[in-house]
């Protein structure tokens, strides 16, 4: 099944691009890992999922562009165009009609729809406004397809004054009408670049080269378990039966190991134990990248009913996770660190709380590499913390009339503190 792409905002283009450019530079190679067959399957795959063939050979990006500044939209589509390996069709100008004309056509040019991915930021601007609405309207047009926004997170210094007003009024909106929302911290990536990637003067396009790395270490085509010796035929609709299984909990986060510079992967090997030990303590100590991971950090006993608020201190509690494993002898990794009852809420069985999907073809010239995605309590904290901030500021009554001019009552702001505050109590309780 096919996913349409829809890019809001500066920050979802530039992202967006960034996406297409990495699922395009994969598929191009072989990487040396599989026979020709795998290969060819796994690009065919992709394709069908991301990109339409015209009569040109030159695959098109299912993809929306939005944007209320056709500046950055210009230079996504000149550059995508210029590569000569890929290209954009359409983007979209400021009304609902023309969004959702091309929304619908870029639907219909989909053998099979399997749902949309939305990328955007929530901090401000067209991202998060416009990103809720279109959602919405989504939802609206299409009830029965999958929908997941990938959100990033502010900066927790600050990027604009009303960024955490910005986010509760977004984040809640996008909670009522989206079915997944997968979340990347702006502060957790400029680390990744810093202390990872060894980035010295840290640009936005290494940032979104660093999230288009980790979204296409997930989506890139992988056989799930039990699955045949097919690639998920939906990938949007598998991914939400393995980690959604409960509608008050819809927060996903997303690890990535190995990840480092392109230069150092000849000097470099890996074994999967090594790896998924790593990956297992930095799901359990909510860390997010392999440096400075919290070893003291250990789960309960397993079996036992210790109350959320006795359990150890910093223990991540998972309700589901997905662990996307690819590279060479991958069909013989031993996952049973990951299937612990005692990393999982008490209500779900681990053998239905855990999934696995496995491909022996490498991604992006990492020999072995993994990727976990998991609903857990990774974002309390920050999320905690925004809607603090907000709440302080919604006290005072500060900058509310920069909402209220345009409609937006003092009503609307505690709907919207509610719904938040419901959902840290459903995660903290866990």
């Amino acid at each position: 099944m096919s996913i349409v792409t829809v890019q809001l905002g500066q920050c979802g283009n530039q992202i967006g691009h960034e996406v297409f450019s990495a699922l395009c530079s994969d598929i191009r190679g072989t990487h040396g890992l599989c026979s020709t067959n795998e290969n060819q399957s796994y690009q065919d795959s992709c394709k069908e999922r991301f990109f339409c063939q015209e009569e040109s050979a030159v695959p098109v990006a299912r993809a929306v562009l939005v944007d209320m500044e056709p500046k950055v939209i210009s230079q996504a589509l000149a550059t995508a165009a210029s590569s000569g390996h890929w290209r954009y069709c359409v983007h979209g100008p400021r009304h609902k009609e023309a969004i959702m004309d091309l929304v619908q056509r870029e639907a219909e040019r989909c053998d099979r729809l399997g749902g949309f991915l939305t990328v955007m930021s929530m901090a401000g601007g067209t991202g998060s406004g416009l990103g809720a609405f279109v959602t919405q309207c989504l939802r609206d047009a299409f009830p029965s397809s999958f929908i997941l926004n990938h959100i990033i997170w502010p900066y927790g210094t600050g990027e604009v004054i009303v960024q955490n007003y910005n986010s509760v009024l977004t984040l809640s909106h996008l909670y009522h009408s989206s079915d997944a929302l997968l979340v990347h911290e702006n502060d957790v990536i400029h680390k990744i670049c810093a202390q990872l990637m060894n980035i010295k003067q840290i640009s936005f396009r290494d940032v979104n080269q660093v999230i288009a790395h980790q979204l296409g270490s997930v989506f890139q085509p992988a056989h799930p378990a039990g699955g045949g010796s097919g690639y998920s035929r939906n990938p949007l609709g598998d991914l939400m039966e393995t980690l959604v299984p409960h509608p008050e909990f819809r927060m996903l986060g997303l690890r990535n190991i190995p990840q480092m510079p392109e230069s150092s992967l000849p000097y470099s090997t890996f074994s999967w134990p090594g790896l998924l030990k790593h990956l297992r303590q930095m799901l359990i100590a909510n860390a997010q990248m392999e440096e400075g991971i919290d070893w003291q950090v250990r789960p309960p006993h397993a079996g036992s009913s210790i109350p959320s608020t006795n359990k150890p201190l910093h223990f991540n509690t998972s309700i589901a996770n997905l662990l996307v494993l690819r590279g060479k002898d991958v069909h013989s990794v031993d996952l049973g660190s990951f299937q612990d009852p005692s990393l999982y809420t008490s209500w779900l069985n681990p053998q239905e709380a855990f999934n696995a999907w496995k491909t022996p073809r490498a991604f992006n010239k990492y020999e072995k590499s993994a990727a976990l995605v998991s609903n857990s309590q990774f974002l309390l904290k920050p999320l905690d913390s925004i809607v603090g901030k907000a709440w302080n500021m919604f006290a005072s009554k500060a900058y509310l009339h920069q909402y209220t001019k345009f409609g937006i009552q003092e009503e609307d702001f505690l709907d919207c503190f509610t719904t938040l505050e419901q959902v840290i109590s459903s995660y903290t309780n866990l």
